[in-house]
């Protein structure tokens, strides 16, 4: 599994946050070593402020109840700068927490700021001081907190940048959380600030358009009936383009989701099209099965890429959750198109392109053939597959 593993492709597009769920993964997959995942665990704490996670982890690495010195003065460093943030927003993080108080805000953000300054005594070095103190609960690891402070900020922040930063780190604690619902909102609020912002150089624009990809790969298979969603964003034109300048690999995810999700055929010609042009810069299982069965009809490669697919899984939730409906589809694809160039087939020479025995895959054409899923009869004393012709409707 580990030759098809994208994590070190993925993680330099994610907060150093978010690569921990897939060093989870990897660790129950028994992917790699413990020990290396490990220390790859605590390279990335070290450049944030989970000192006690950090502290835990050395003492399972190396079998101790000691650990370095550096840790220690590390932690009573991050212990002060919290209580010191803390105190700096404490005026308006009372404000905030005062129901009464704050029903005084309005929309217009020139006014509440007008007002929290003559009334309260709330300025903008206070302001700024719950975007740090939110930005360093986020680093401690407290997500439920740091959502709470930078949807407070960005209520009140005029400062588009600060306002951008402080959502993508909305996003982040939303799902670390697993709050997919929200994380959605938040989602499709970046994306739309994304694409009309005005960037200071087309690069940026793509590249922000690269992270949101990666980011969103854990709603979108993780999100109930957000298999689709995925399509609409990857498969738009500007996002697609950026895919195909900067991130091949994931295609692997768009080729999934056309996969499981049948309704959107009419845009997957146009797909099949893109892994044929990326075969040189990207390929796995996913993305070969695929060009096997709809470029070159070897539906025998196809049955062998097939079987890889099993083996291909992600942190995020891609095919491991959906392995049962990805081969379902997967069988059809090779099942629907090999019958589109064979009037009659041996079900045994099916059984094996299905990589299926024969019984399974009797049962399961006949399945296809109740839920009209296929325009077929099956011929049970010459063992054949008999597809029903299909004249157009004149």
């Amino acid at each position: 599994m580990a030759t098809y593993d994208l994590t070190p492709r993925i993680a330099p597009n994610l907060d150093r946050h978010l690569v921990f769920p897939l060093l989870e993964f990897l660790q129950e997959q028994q992917m790699y070593p413990d020990e290396e995942i490990l220390k790859a665990k605590i390279e990335l704490l070290n450049k944030t402020n989970m000192v006690d996670y950090a502290m835990d982890i050395h003492k399972s690495l190396y079998r101790t109840e000691d650990v370095p010195q550096d840790m220690i003065e590390r932690r009573v460093e991050v212990v002060a700068r919290l209580k010191s943030l803390e105190e700096s927003a404490a005026p308006l993080v009372a404000f905030l927490q005062n129901p009464s108080a704050v029903q005084e805000l309005r929309a217009d953000k020139q006014y509440n700021l007008q007002m929290l300054n003559d009334r309260y005594q709330i300025g903008p070095d206070q302001i700024e001081a719950l975007y740090q103190y939110a930005k360093f609960q986020f680093e401690c690891g407290n997500y439920s907190g740091a959502a709470d402070y930078l949807y407070q900020y960005r209520a009140l922040c005029t400062n588009s940048e600060r306002s951008l930063s402080a959502l993508w780190g909305k996003l982040a604690a939303e799902v670390l959380m697993q709050n997919w619902v929200v994380a959605v909102e938040e989602l499709n609020r970046l994306k739309e600030i994304i694409d009309s912002k005005s960037f200071s150089s087309p690069l940026n624009q793509v590249q922000s358009r690269i992270w949101l990809m990666h980011w969103s790969l854990f709603i979108f298979f993780n999100h109930d009936n957000d298999k689709t969603q995925i399509i609409d964003l990857f498969n738009q034109d500007k996002y697609l383009n950026a895919i195909q300048t900067s991130a091949p690999h994931l295609l692997r995810y768009l080729a999934t989701a056309f996969i499981i999700n049948k309704r959107r055929r009419s845009q997957f010609k146009d797909f099949i099209r893109v892994i044929q042009q990326e075969q040189h810069s990207y390929k796995d299982p996913i993305t070969e099965f695929l060009a096997c069965v709809f470029v070159n009809y070897d539906f025998d490669g196809a049955q062998k890429k097939m079987k890889e697919c099993e083996e291909v899984e992600d942190g995020n939730g891609s095919t491991m959750p959906l392995r049962d409906e990805f081969l379902k589809n997967a069988r059809l694809f090779i099942l629907e198109t090999y019958c589109r160039i064979h009037q009659r087939i041996d079900m045994g020479v099916l059984a094996g392109k299905l990589n299926m025995d024969y019984e399974d895959a009797e049962r399961w054409i006949v399945k296809r053939i109740r839920n009209s899923e296929l325009d077929a009869k099956i011929d049970t004393e010459t063992g054949t597959v008999i597809m029903e012709p299909n004249h157009p409707n004149v």
